[in-house]
């Protein structure tokens, strides 16, 4: 599906870049249809090929592997009639008829430990045809539900076999009572559910989990989960090697014109450009780019840029986008303050992916 931008943008969906130079996220405005929010709720193209037999368990912590079995047998457990009987409620049913036993499971950990790969690993191992399944982060749920209208979301997923949800957001309690309301009217539609999330704000530790923060959030619902804890450290870090320092301002303008579907932006105008930008079409904004170049990076002004910063950074690593930045390194966007407070976790999180992202674009610049 197409995705609507600013006036200057082709026909094709990109700025033109008829003078071959960088492009600017700056100058993408998207408004992204319903439509492709239905569509898109698949696993990101970062996890397109995962599957239970990509994720490489850490040796030293036998809760990974332990996590694989179960979720196999999850997934194949989803493999006979919908839990309503056939995905369709038959004429004559007063009410689907719903299972007792847990419909939903719950992964359980810090991040870095590989829940989003077991999660999209579940999605691909179910046996289900592709429009049967729906997998999305919290964010885009609420998203979903905003475009269409509850009713309407109900009925779009009530069908289907299998709604995975990655980072529920226990953080904002008004979304969480909505979305939680939304999994009860799919539960009794017999749809099984899978979910990761983060911590909630006052929960510092990011390697404490929050498998019962979760389950007194969702209340009625914790019923139908099956809490699947897993231990470890960021994988992204086990192993690997440290960050590569910053570049010059010159280095990065330089590999931004050599590179093909780069865009280059100065760090504080693109934090101003986000603000402009809902969230939800953040994955548009980088529609087409190869590489994000940024030049005059430096700490995050305040929590609400922070904030979006984080997600914009989500999005880049779903989508495996090489982040070549000039100024201070990716440990120092946020405060102290930041750090330590109630979202700590996505901090954490953005700066492990974003870290991993700048490994990536290091060959970008000419040794």
């Amino acid at each position: 599906m197409s995705t609507s931008l600013s006036p200057s943008a082709s026909a094709s969906g990109r700025p033109p870049i008829a003078d071959a130079g960088p492009q600017s996220l700056c100058a993408r405005e998207p408004r992204v249809p319903a439509e492709r929010l239905v569509a898109e709720m698949v696993p990101p193209p970062r996890f397109d090929s995962v599957r239970f037999d990509t994720y490489i368990p850490d040796p030293a912590q036998p809760s990974q592997p332990e996590a694989v079995n179960v979720l196999s047998g999850f997934a194949a457990g989803l493999g006979g009639a919908h839990a309503s009987g056939s995905g369709k409620r038959r004429w004559f049913a007063k009410k689907p008829v719903v299972s007792t036993a847990p419909r939903g499971v719950y992964l359980d950990g810090g991040y870095g430990v590989g829940k989003t790969h077991l999660l999209a690993s579940l999605w691909h191992a179910t046996p289900a045809e592709p429009a049967l399944k729906a997998f999305g982060t919290f964010v885009e749920l609420t998203n979903l539900v905003g475009a269409l209208g509850f009713q309407q979301t109900v009925q779009t997923l009530g069908g289907h076999r299998l709604l995975c949800i990655d980072e529920f957001e226990l953080d904002d309690p008004g979304d969480t009572v909505l979305v939680s309301s939304l999994l009860s009217r799919l539960v009794e539609q017999g749809v099984a559910l899978a979910a990761t999330s983060n911590t909630l704000p006052g929960k510092l530790g990011e390697g404490r989990f929050a498998a019962a923060d979760f389950l007194r959030e969702i209340q009625g619902l914790s019923a139908h989960f099956r809490p699947l804890r897993i231990d470890g450290q960021d994988y992204r870090h086990r192993g690997l090697p440290e960050a590569p320092a910053p570049f010059s301002d010159e280095q990065v303008t330089k590999a931004a014109y050599a590179t093909d579907g780069a865009s280059l932006d100065d760090f504080p105008g693109l934090l101003e450009h986000l603000a402009r930008v809902h969230p939800s079409r953040y994955g548009a904004l980088t529609d087409g780019i190869t590489a994000v170049c940024l030049t005059d990076v430096g700490p995050v002004p305040d929590q609400s840029t922070a904030l979006r910063l984080v997600v914009l950074a989500d999005r880049l690593y779903d989508r495996e986008v090489p982040v070549l930045a000039a100024g201070v390194a990716f440990d120092r966007l946020f405060s102290d303050e930041m750090l330590n407070g109630g979202y700590r976790k996505k901090y954490f999180r953005a700066i492990s992916r974003l870290t991993a992202l700048a490994r990536d674009a290091k060959p970008l610049v000419s040794q």
